[in-house]
């Protein structure tokens, strides 16, 4: 048989696969499991209740689950399927998160959103399907892409498809955040070494490919950024308030609350051009790194009278596989000094981003592009920059050197039609990876 006629024979199994697990999904299932998986409230660093569902979703639908956590109220559900004979195929791994991302209804609010309005959108933390599109936070990031995996896993059960290896289903938290930083200790603020991270060294997996299940509008990317947190405290002097001069330039205000004025103007142009030199472009997506103000302190409301000796501005950096926490805070330091800034940089938060090796992720990239094909949603091309450019729990399994991508259904308002062809294409690409030597 020649390469054409293997290839055509093997295109011909895909779109036979490709029917039989399509007519072993339920749509009103699928639908179900949506709304009531998204509707859980399920705040970053309160999980649980959400992780509770999937584990008994999984245990009614015989997926052998369990808990691994390193934190009792904040674990991930593993659940498991296929291995009958491990010696003829290899382990895929399927992986969405737990948490999504929403105000934490509690006194801090008042210092990121503003009054009425952004945090009164229900949205944030349900979920509704109308006119066949879905809509809300959690559905889109990320339990509607979980809920399509574990439809694919109980698709391919239903047809009686054998996997020869081992099919993994995780749902993690803290895959979000939140992280560690300053006055906010405690399990509730422990940040993705706790999901994903602790999940892949102690749950029992063994994979040898992995998918992070998150909207790509059907895309695939196998780079993803890391971030670091950096801490800048300007400095300057408390002087009393009837005492004060007003100097011509800000910079030479003696309270350090003014003089981050020009800094930051300073630190606007260095992110445009940081972003257009670190670009990062590979065969596995563009990663384009971000950096933002994401907090400012400095002061003391309830005493005042006098400037402040301190402001101190939290700076969040992407950082694309290519770089390096050291040289992005050398940058700083430099700007600093070339400013004539009193200050000082500290790194507080650091992930590393990572990437595939492109030769090693090729039968899982070829899996998702002959499922996508036989599905109808393409060959999975490469998905655009701004999901190669974000934090995705792919980036742990690349760190454990387990070739791994991002792929799923469209990212915003998804239609029903969206999710049911992602549960296809993902079982498809199961079936075939775990009866694959390759």
């Amino acid at each position: 048989m020649s390469r054409e006629d293997e290839a055509g024979a093997d295109a011909g199994r895909i779109a036979e696969i490709e029917a039989l697990v399509r007519r072993h999904i339920d749509t009103e299932e699928l639908t179900s499991l949506i709304l009531e998986l998204c509707n859980i409230r399920s705040l970053a660093g309160y999980e649980k209740e959400a992780g509770d569902y999937v584990f008994a979703w999984m245990e009614r639908e015989g997926f052998a689950p369990s808990r691994v956590g390193m934190v009792e109220d904040r674990f991930s559900v593993v659940g498991r399927f296929g291995g009958e004979a491990p010696e003829a195929g290899r382990n895929l791994l399927f992986t969405s998160h737990l948490d999504t991302e929403a105000p934490q209804y509690n006194w801090r609010d008042q210092w990121k959103y503003r009054p009425g309005g952004t945090i009164d959108d229900p949205g944030w933390t349900t979920a509704s399907l109308v006119e066949g599109r879905f809509s809300g936070h959690p559905v889109e990031n990320d339990r509607g892409p979980m809920a399509c995996f574990l439809i694919a896993a109980k698709a391919l059960k239903l047809a009686g498809l054998p996997l020869a290896g081992h099919l993994y289903l995780t749902a993690c938290p803290a895959e979000i955040g939140p992280e560690h930083v300053e006055e906010f200790k405690g399990t509730q603020y422990l940040g993705k070494e706790i999901g994903a991270h602790y999940m892949m060294t102690h749950g029992g997996v063994a994979p040898d490919y992995a998918i992070a299940a998150e909207g790509t509008d059907f895309g695939i990317s196998w780079v993803s950024c890391g971030h670091a947190l950096f801490r800048i405290d300007v400095y300057g002097e408390d002087v009393f308030t009837p005492l004060l001069e007003h100097p011509g330039e800000l910079k030479d205000h003696p309270s350090a609350l003014v003089r981050v004025a020009p800094l930051i103007g300073d630190l606007q142009l260095w992110a445009a051009d940081y972003e257009t030199r670190h670009t990062y472009r590979s065969l596995g997506g563009t990663a384009v790194p971000k950096v933002q103000i994401s907090a400012i302190r400095g002061g003391d409301p309830h005493i005042f009278g006098g400037g402040s000796e301190v402001c101190s501005l939290y700076i969040e950096v992407n950082l694309t596989p290519a770089q390096t926490i050291a040289d992005v805070q050398r940058e700083l330091e430099a700007l600093l000094k070339r400013g004539g800034y009193d200050s000082a940089v500290q790194p507080i938060v650091y992930r590393q981003g990572f990437e595939a090796d492109a030769a090693r992720i090729d039968p899982l990239r070829s899996a998702l592009a002959a499922a996508g094909e036989a599905g109808g949603r393409g060959a999975a091309p490469i998905a655009h920059p701004v999901y190669s450019s974000m934090w995705r729990d792919h980036n742990v399994f690349n760190m454990y050197n387990i070739p791994s991508a991002t792929y799923g259904p469209t990212r915003f308002q998804p239609s029903l039609q969206d999710m049911v062809d992602a549960a296809v294409v993902y079982a498809v690409t199961a079936w075939q990876v775990c009866n694959s030597q390759g």
